[in-house]
């Protein structure tokens, strides 16, 4: 087979003519800051909304329940995504969204659905009725949906998989949940203070108990129905356009669906809000748990599968593909070099395992058929941090590895490794240079 340059060829055509600049409105500091701005006026405006329906003690208390929660799930959706960790970034603004921008929308298009059927069918309790179960579950998940899909669109390279199509979607939803937990919260400590109502009997410890201890993975559970959608969509193909579109959009009409019947589950009798909780939300939270987790582990046995082809290249040394396709010992390896080095030293050997992961991916997606045009830019870039990086990282991983036993697997001493194309010994000492980026996908 074929193979391109080993480095990319220079772009062909005129160069006497004069370069393009960029307008202002497409450099990145100016779309970072209306992106910002934009999340900001929203918090504020939702922030009086709130604040002007619970009042300001029902606000603070509304707040010190709501956030209970957060840390626990937003530490669990960044454990899922332990095998190639995406920036903080993403996360920053996904939840960020979700508790300014969605909510913000979901409390407006919801308000203002419900007293337009109230004044259209004179009937405020059916108003209530049909805005809670079609009106919210539409107008939330499409606004949830909104920052999955921007991140999907302008983070490519970050968004290569379905667990980090449901980590964005969780976070977001994480995000819009804290916020509307504030006013259900702050609304019921407010009906407390009228009625007199405290400790177990009261409003608010209710709410708390339903919202907050029983079902606080409910939003979560619902937008990652979405984020999982466009998660297949990044698998697909570049030419595969029909299957890009539909899946996301197969994935949001079903959290619809999923947060229309949780809504709707106290139409079906007293106990209607424990049978759904029952019979649906558990089974669906066990059954996505265990999809994510089995993806993952997917994940991880990609990398042992495809990082070798680079231990042959000389890239890497024999033993990296199984410590690089374990998470334990990756987290030995990082525990070694905080020991050695400190924290500077754990973060370049974390950088390098992310690095490496990425580049696991890259090739497996280029063996499906599925890389884009820029692959050989995106390789040579992936390789160039690890090459960075290889004095700091490779001793950690070789600790690592020999905690890890890895003879078992045949991988014991490293022993030599030769590239016929140049003859020369990669193995224990890695002192010439590596064999260049290349891609073996496209003829």
């Amino acid at each position: 087979m074929a193979t391109c340059p080993p480095y990319p060829t220079p772009p062909t055509g005129p160069t006497g003519g004069a370069l393009r600049h960029a307008h202002w409105w497409q450099k990145r500091w100016v779309r970072y800051g209306a992106l910002s701005t934009l999340l900001a006026l929203s918090g504020l405006v939702i922030l009086a909304l709130v604040r002007e329906q619970t009042g300001t003690e029902g606000f603070l208390v509304g707040l010190g329940l709501a956030i209970l929660p957060v840390p626990l799930l937003v530490a669990s959706f960044r454990w899922l995504d332990r095998v190639e960790p995406g920036p903080w970034r993403n996360l920053l603004f996904s939840f960020a969204w979700g508790a300014c921008a969605a909510a913000l929308i979901a409390i407006v298009a919801n308000s203002f659905a419900t007293r337009w059927i109230a004044t259209a069918t004179a009937d405020p309790s059916h108003a209530d009725t049909l805005g809670a179960t079609v009106i919210a579950p539409v107008v939330e998940e499409m606004a949830k949906a909104a920052a999955v899909l921007l991140v999907f669109l302008f983070r490519r390279r970050d968004f290569t998989g379905m667990v980090d199509g449901v980590v964005i979607a969780g976070v977001t939803a994480t995000g819009f949940a804290f916020t509307e937990n504030i006013l259900y919260l702050g609304t019921a400590f407010g009906t407390d203070q009228l009625s007199g109502d405290s400790g177990i009997a009261s409003v608010t410890a209710a709410t708390f108990f339903v919202r907050v201890i029983m079902s606080p993975f409910a939003h979560p559970l619902f937008t990652v129905l979405t984020g999982i959608g466009f998660g297949i969509a990044a698998l697909s193909g570049e030419r595969q356009h029909v299957r890009r579109v539909l899946l996301p959009l197969s994935g949001l009409l079903l959290a619809m669906g999923m947060h229309a019947l949780w809504n709707g589950s106290s139409a079906f009798g007293e106990f209607g809000f424990f049978a759904v909780y029952a019979a649906f939300m558990v089974p669906a939270f066990g059954l996505l748990t265990w999809l994510v987790i089995w993806t993952r582990q997917r994940e991880l046995r990609t990398v042992r599968e495809e990082l070798p082809a680079y231990v042959v290249a000389g890239w890497l040394t024999p033993g990296e593909p199984f410590v690089l396709g374990s998470m334990r010992a990756r987290r030995m390896a990082r525990q070694y070099a905080r020991r050695r080095g400190g924290r500077a030293a754990a973060r370049g050997v974390a950088q390098y395992e992310a690095y490496a992961t990425s580049l696991a991916f890259l090739r497996h997606r280029g063996r499906r058929g599925r890389a884009g045009a820029d692959f050989v830019v995106r390789e040579r870039e992936l390789l160039h941090e690890l090459w960075l990086r290889r004095e700091l990282a490779r001793p950690a991983l070789e600790q690592a590895g020999a905690a890890q036993a890895w003879s078992a697997y045949g991988y014991g001493a490293p022993v030599p490794v030769y590239w016929p194309a140049y003859g020369q010994p990669y193995g224990p000492r890695y002192g010439a240079a590596p064999y260049p980026a290349y891609n073996p996908y496209r003829t």
